[in-house]
């Protein structure tokens, strides 16, 4: 599927919501693109503009005009950057913490891609969309660790694809309040925006959309009977907005420092451990990021180090 082409899909036996459908039946799109393309009339049915992404989804042929990457809006910034492998197509990268995927409301330069457009010009693949050039998948602003991004719209829309089918490994440390019980296993839930908190994810009895995170703890800190902290690592089947963090809080052991899903203060030495490691943000890294390459066919494997306010962390609660 390339810009500009003309997309014919049928949903037979369809239900739920639309844009929700659309993106099932068409993995290179993600949701949020084809909202995009409706709220700009470049989905019809019947020849009728599709304009709520909301609508129940009914059985039919549905037309997608994609339109030509649009040139990247953002301005290229010289930031600070740790490229891990660069070749025509793609673009692997160590994100700091602090740094958002790309710009948004509250966050409009400083961003990945931002530097991704200083670093590749003009060769960063439009597929993303104006806002995001090059993003095929995400960090939280706050979670440091490897991310890929695409320089062609055939190497995005590949990469994609291995997302969409989780063809791909992906593998994070976490420092957590206590650990999970017990040390290991699988969560798997359900995830959509919390009924009590719409700025926040919560695992839902019903609705939101299927999550399953693998878990196994590899080091504890304190007593063993009842841990204070502990490193766990976490390997994900899907990519859920703040999945890890949601799933780690829901198994009672939130990632240290998490603002949002901390869910209560740790032990005080725990607490006086983090403000020593100067940690301002969750205790979470992307540590391996692993897949074939989309276009070479190259198995490409990456592995970072815990960045340096986690290292420290981890240190500290090893003297508990």
């Amino acid at each position: 599927m390339a810009s500009g082409d003309v997309v014919d899909v049928t949903l037979s036996a369809a239900s739920g919501r639309l844009d929700r459908a659309l993106a099932d039946a068409l993995p290179e799109l993600s949701r949020v693109r084809i909202q995009a393309l409706m709220s700009q009339g470049a989905v019809t049915r019947a020849g009728a503009p599709m304009v709520d992404p909301s609508a129940r989804a009914e059985p039919g042929l549905y037309r997608l005009v994609i339109p030509p990457p649009a040139p990247a809006e953002p301005k290229g910034e010289n930031l600070t950057l740790p490229v891990l492998f660069e070749d025509a197509h793609l673009i692997v990268v160590d994100k700091p913490a602090g740094m958002s995927a790309h710009p948004a409301p509250g966050s409009p330069a400083g961003t990945l891609v931002n530097a991704l457009i200083h670093h590749c010009g003009a060769s960063l693949s439009g597929v993303g969309g104006v806002a995001r050039p090059g993003i095929v998948h995400r960090l939280d602003k706050m979670t440091s660790g490897v991310m890929v991004a695409a320089k062609t719209d055939v190497a995005h829309r590949g990469l994609s694809a291995l997302f969409a089918a989780h063809d791909i490994e992906r593998a994070y440390i976490a420092l957590t309040r206590g650990a999970p019980t017990p040390a290991r296993g699988t969560v798997a839930s359900r995830i959509g925006r919390s009924t009590r908190n719409r700025q926040k994810m919560a695992v839902l009895a019903a609705g939101g959309r299927e999550a399953v995170t693998h878990y196994a703890t590899t080091r504890l800190f304190g007593s063993s009977a009842k841990p204070l902290a502990a490193r766990v690592v976490c390997t994900l089947e899907t990519g859920r907005t703040h999945q890890i963090r949601v799933h780690l809080a829901h198994k009672g052991a939130p990632c240290l420092g998490d603002p949002v899903y901390g869910s209560g203060p740790p032990a005080p030495e725990v607490k006086r451990a983090i403000d020593e490691a100067g940690l301002h943000r969750q205790a979470l890294h992307a540590a391996i990021l692993a897949f074939r390459h989309p276009i070479t066919g190259e198995i490409l494997r990456f592995e970072t180090p815990l960045p340096a306010d986690m290292t420290a962390l981890e240190l500290l609660l090893e003297r508990l």
